[in-house]
């Protein structure tokens, strides 16, 4: 209940029947539907303000509730100039941990502030991609995953073309490699041997579907990702066309784009020292929302699994049959010459009979096809696909979609 929708003038209407004194407050009140508070605040404000109490008031508060303290703001403020592209939730971080005395306001009352100032504008929202249903092992600690793709090549400002090779640990979003490299086994190769050396060997490997990670060949095996597998290390890859499977790495490569590449450098060299320099910050200065604010480098170990000094060949149970695949990709098998893969010449494959009869092809734990025991033609497994069972969704809220330019 309160006053009707002629505020003023059901005032004055209350007012001068409240001067006559026909009715009691209570019946009045109850007559103009207004509780006895009201009316006795009235006829109190009447008599302090005459007419001017019948007028509306602001109703918004005399101070705000969230106001930031000015040395608070001017902090902020400070800080995002000196980092232009962290939110309020990291300046908030970064500002209790330099000075954890202070009772420093609430990353929404920063955000707020931010806009007033002209240093924030909203975010367009993205739609939220389907839960990834791949049942890829469980990330528990450094090293149980690396992350491994290109971002998107683009040109530095001389026109040359900048291809980099990025590899993060899926624990602890320490980004160990960020490097220009050809996009080519070769290349990639001496940029990986060193990660190996520096930081021990990975559980697993993740990449996408294409070179050199893998290929459309059998299992999906390229020369890269076998010399993975020599190492003991799993292969998991993503679906073609589902970044959000590698969300972390690709969020990475958000922030890496908006930091370095835009305007691109005048050349690769200086180019490689922005993202040397990014490397550094973003493992060691930067906070992580989902490590609670803290940074990577606080959160990673080197994996206890050292780059061996020489790789051995796979082992096979008794009930596989070897065969060395020649430098063609074939192997001889029931005195016919039977294709497998190029990306396996001169390593050896184990071949076992099926309860159908056929014969299975596999390296390492990898299968690679079955021949037919009819036709002796080799049917080729493809690379590993998603399957149907639920899981865990790789995909963080803020993935960003995979870019092809600066």
């Amino acid at each position: 209940m309160g006053w009707g929708s002629s505020v003023a003038e059901e005032k004055l209407r209350f007012i001068a029947a409240y001067e006559r004194g026909d009715l009691t407050m209570t019946a009045l009140c109850a007559s103009f539907g207004v509780s006895r508070q009201a009316g006795y605040e009235l006829v109190a404000r009447w008599h302090a303000e005459g007419a001017a109490a019948v007028q509306p008031r602001s109703r918004a508060p005399h101070r705000r509730a969230q106001a930031i303290a000015p040395a608070h703001a001017a902090a902020v403020l400070a800080l995002r100039r000196e980092r232009p592209f962290w939110g309020p939730k990291k300046l908030r971080a970064v500002l209790r941990r330099r000075q954890p005395e202070e009772t420093w306001p609430a990353a929404s009352s920063i955000g707020d502030l931010l806009r007033r100032e002209g240093l924030s504008e909203a975010r367009r929202r993205r739609r939220t991609a389907l839960p990834v249903t791949r049942p890829f092992a469980p990330v528990n600690e450094p090293n149980d995953l690396w992350c491994i793709d290109f971002k998107g090549w683009f040109r530095t400002r001389d026109g040359q073309r900048c291809d980099p090779l990025t590899i993060t640990d899926a624990d602890s979003r320490m980004l160990l490699v960020c490097r220009i490299v050809a996009p080519t086994r070769a290349g990639v190769t001496p940029a990986m041997e060193a990660a190996f050396r520096a930081f021990g060997l990975p559980r697993a490997i993740r990449s996408d579907n294409g070179p050199p990670f893998a290929s459309t060949g059998a299992g999906g095996l390229s020369r890269l990702s076998v010399w993975w597998v020599k190492l003991g290390i799993a292969l998991e890859r993503i679906a073609p066309g589902a970044p959000q499977q590698n969300g972390r790495h690709e969020r990475m490569h958000g922030t890496l784009k908006a930091e370095t590449t835009r305007p691109p450098a005048a050349d690769p060299a200086e180019q490689q020292r922005r993202f040397d320099a990014f490397r550094h910050d973003f493992n060691a200065v930067r906070p992580h929302e989902a490590l609670d604010q803290a940074t990577p480098a606080s959160r990673y170990a080197a994996s206890p699994r050292p780059y061996p000094a020489r790789l051995d060949e796979p082992w096979y149970d008794a009930d596989h049959l070897v065969r060395r695949v020649r430098p063609t990709g074939e192997i001889k098998w029931g005195g016919e010459a039977i294709f497998v893969s190029e990306a396996l010449a001169g390593e050896p494959v184990g071949i076992a009979e099926t309860p159908a009869g056929d014969w299975i092809v596999r390296f390492a734990d990898i299968d690679l096809g079955l021949i037919d025991r009819r036709t002796h033609k080799l049917r080729r497994f493809a690379a590993g696909r998603p399957s149907r069972r639920k899981a865990e969704p790789e995909q963080t809220e803020e993935t960003v979609t995979h870019v092809t330019g600066p």
